[in-house]
């Protein structure tokens, strides 16, 4: 007897708008929903505490001022992820390239403060600067392990995760060394005041670096998605051997897929101490590296994705503080919320690839053909 499937595999997976839209709303809906379960035993009503974690981060200029604060780094190691893992180099570094990036950019900046050497730099000389050595040297960490993987066959998520231990060395080194501050804290001095990060909106600590963030990630969907060099990367990362048949060098662009993720990332530290912390110090990170893989993974690995998919996740941070507060809940239920909404966004992408059998959906009891519904690819 013939089968009905309830779901049909498609031709080729749906990149719509439309689609993609309706599964992530309604993968954000039920988690909410599932969450709202863990509420009732501190009798909290969870939709005044979701209404909470809306105004707090989205409904008011200083709160949407914190948001844009948290984003502005996802955005960045965002966008490294999707220029590596396009590329077929899967780097988890990016706790690394940050701590480089934060590193070369605080250097820099004491370097031309008013009693340095080089003295005092107009803004329109040292932000430049600054965004060039910053991304330089976190692309060079980064690069070291794309040369291991693309010369040497080197297995890059290892050697990536290990070297984030390093760079956490040599940020506590140089916190408690070289760069120390006098006191007890291991942290360096506040960098010049002329080299922050401009505020951007009034009575808020939204800076200037979500604007680069934005600039940044349209250039990356420029790169990738209207370049040859794009296209190269993006087929190497898809096949290598066919990649390598048309006579793409496979190992350079893993190199140079390897010191653009890096540099992105890096561009994460430079937003955190010039815009947030003003300082090196350890621990700045605070796990923004993989916070921004997700967010990477929940954008679809599309630019425009990672910036909205950055946006959401910052605003329920800043969001969820709130409601811990006015609502008595532990943080424990926030992040169970939280990964509640990654796991069932990730889990949506099965409608990239199959769609729902209308004739399956209509198929009335009772009918000759087969009334068990089976799912198969078709």
């Amino acid at each position: 007897m013939a089968k009905l499937s309830l779901l049909e595999r498609r031709l080729e997976p749906s990149d719509s708008l439309l689609v993609i839209g309706l599964a992530t709303a309604f993968s954000i809906g039920l988690a909410l929903f599932i969450g709202g379960f863990l509420f009732l035993p501190f009798d909290a009503n969870p939709v005044d505490a979701y209404l909470t974690m809306l105004q707090e981060s989205f409904g008011s200029l200083r709160g949407f001022g914190f948001t844009l604060v948290k984003a502005t780094p996802l955005i960045f190691v965002g966008l490294g992820t999707i220029f590596a893992w396009r590329s077929g180099f899967f780097y988890l570094g990016f706790e690394g390239a940050i701590l480089i990036g934060a590193a070369m950019a605080v250097w820099l900046a004491l370097l031309t403060g008013p009693e340095a050497a080089i003295g005092p730099l107009p803004p329109v000389l040292f932000f430049p600067a600054v965004i060039l050595a910053s991304f330089a040297a976190g692309g060079l960490w980064a690069g070291l392990v794309g040369v291991l993987r693309g010369r040497f066959g080197g297995n890059e998520v290892l050697i990536s995760l290990m070297m984030n231990y390093v760079a956490i060395f040599i940020i506590n080194y140089l916190v408690s060394g070289p760069l120390r501050a006098p006191g007890d804290l291991p942290q360096t001095p506040r960098i010049p005041q002329a080299t922050d990060l401009p505020f951007i909106l009034p009575g808020t600590r939204a800076h200037a670096g979500i604007l680069i963030a934005l600039a940044t990630a349209f250039l990356v969907w420029l790169i990738l998605r209207k370049t040859p060099l794009g296209y190269e990367l993006i087929v190497a990362g898809l096949s290598p051997r066919a990649a390598r048949y048309g006579g793409i060098n496979v190992g350079n662009r893993l190199i140079l897929a390897a010191f653009a993720a890096g540099g992105l990332a890096a561009l994460a530290g430079l937003s955190i101490v010039l815009g947030v912390q003003f300082r090196l110090l350890d621990g700045i990170s605070e796990g923004t590296g993989f916070v921004g893989i997700v967010a990477a993974l929940l954008g679809k690995l599309h630019p425009a994705g990672v910036v909205i998919a950055s946006l959401l996740y910052a605003g329920m941070e800043v969001g969820a503080d709130a409601m811990q507060r006015r609502a008595g809940l532990p943080s424990s239920v926030i992040f169970i919320v939280q990964s509640l909404i990654v796991l069932f966004i990730l889990a949506s992408d099965i409608l990239r690839y199959y769609r729902l059998n209308v004739a399956a959906l209509s198929r009335a009891p009772g009918s000759t053909e087969a009334d068990t519904v089976t799912l198969h690819e078709g």
